[in-house]
């Protein structure tokens, strides 16, 4: 007789939407093992103090008060660029090339600060830094989805080579402007008269940044989830054919959304020129651009949530600094510590969309 195939001991299911808590403790927990199997790691290979080490991290990210506001400045500008990537995210759109969206913006804002630093009033010239530095990340978000549209070509080859584009065209300035000439970096522009610099506000340089990545984030959320826009968005990331069924201009839609986050991505190059760094050169944006795509994409695109994991990727990041230096570890090992934090929290992701179902017991005869 031949035999009857045997149902395997289990197989994956797409799991029923979770309530929040249970998301929550999911990613809590996954974190929890991550941070046992880290301080195993840790005591094995150097016989240091785990608790110490997660103490160092702690320190690294908040131990003072001008780390505190590093630390705030650097999820605020994380945080706008991860809203600049969800509205095409949401569609569907692979935009790669927020690091040369961001440069594209920096640049523009460092060129105003050059040339007209000394030519126009304070708030003129703020108004025209901000504007030139939209329009700039505008355009090099535009350029991808134009193709697109029309074309149909594969945005994510394309926004990546663009990032490489912006690059050196950011070198080639950088040389064109540089101080001393032929350095081949412009070193702080105005660091006499400080024009084009952000003012502090009440003595802190970051809050300036902070308080336009907030008004931001409070505009991404009510855009996405109320206006007519977000409802496009997200048809057209369901599905272009539904889109098209229903009357929704599919080409506009790409166009518009990608001019949406170029802008964004040039308002980041913007607080990073005038905001932070007063300066600019090809590593400006700093690998944030696709350090977003990882903030955007835990947060399952919803700008709140982006917050907590801005916060998180950031903690990371300036904890793992610190323990290289407290503990004269190389980067490596930090490195380590923080690339297993995040496998896990991207792990926890499975449990939250699948679950496991086991063989039922065959009933008896």
């Amino acid at each position: 007789m031949k035999e009857k195939n045997k149902e395997p001991l289990f197989h994956i299911v797409k799991r029923d939407a979770l309530p929040w808590y249970k998301s929550l403790g999911i990613r809590f927990l996954a974190i929890l093992l991550a941070l046992i199997l880290c301080g195993i790691i840790t005591t094995i290979t150097t016989g240091i103090n785990p608790l110490q080490v997660y103490q160092s991290i702690v320190l690294g990210a908040f131990g003072s008060v001008r780390k505190t506001w590093v630390t705030f400045q650097n999820i605020a500008i994380l945080l706008l660029i991860a809203l600049a990537l969800t509205p095409a995210f949401k569609m569907k759109f692979w935009n790669i090339g927020a690091e040369g969206q961001v440069l594209a913006g920096g640049l523009a804002t460092a060129a105003c600060m050059i040339f007209l630093g000394d030519k126009l009033l304070p708030v003129v010239l703020m108004i025209v830094m901000v504007a030139v530095s939209i329009v700039a990340g505008a355009v090099w978000g535009l350029i991808p989805a134009f193709f697109k549209a029309l074309w149909n070509t594969n945005e994510t080859l394309f926004t990546l080579m663009m990032n490489y584009i912006a690059m050196c065209i950011v070198s080639y300035f950088s040389y064109e402007w540089s101080v001393p000439k032929g350095s081949g970096h412009i070193g702080v522009i105005n660091d006499t008269t400080e024009a084009g610099w952000l003012p502090a506000i009440g003595g802190k340089a970051y809050l300036c940044n902070i308080l336009i990545v907030v008004a931001i984030t409070v505009f991404m959320y009510i855009y996405l989830r109320y206006s007519k826009h977000g409802y496009e968005i997200s048809v057209v990331g369901e599905s272009e054919n539904t889109a098209k069924y229903i009357g929704i201009n599919v080409k506009k839609v790409i166009i518009r959304t990608m001019i949406l986050s170029g802008a964004l991505c040039g308002i980041a190059g913007f607080l990073l020129v005038s905001g932070t760094d007063h300066t600019v050169n090809r590593d400006t944006a700093g690998g944030r651009g696709f350090t977003a795509i990882m903030v955007s994409w835990l947060a399952h695109f919803d700008p709140l949530y982006m917050i907590l994991t801005s916060l998180l990727l950031v903690f990371l990041e300036r904890g793992a600094g610190e323990i290289s230096t407290t503990f004269g570890l190389n980067e490596s090992f930090s490195e380590i510590i923080t690339g297993i934090i995040i496998f896990f929290i991207i792990g926890s992701e499975f449990f939250l969309n699948y679950q496991l179902k086991f063989r039922e017991k065959e009933a008896s005869k």
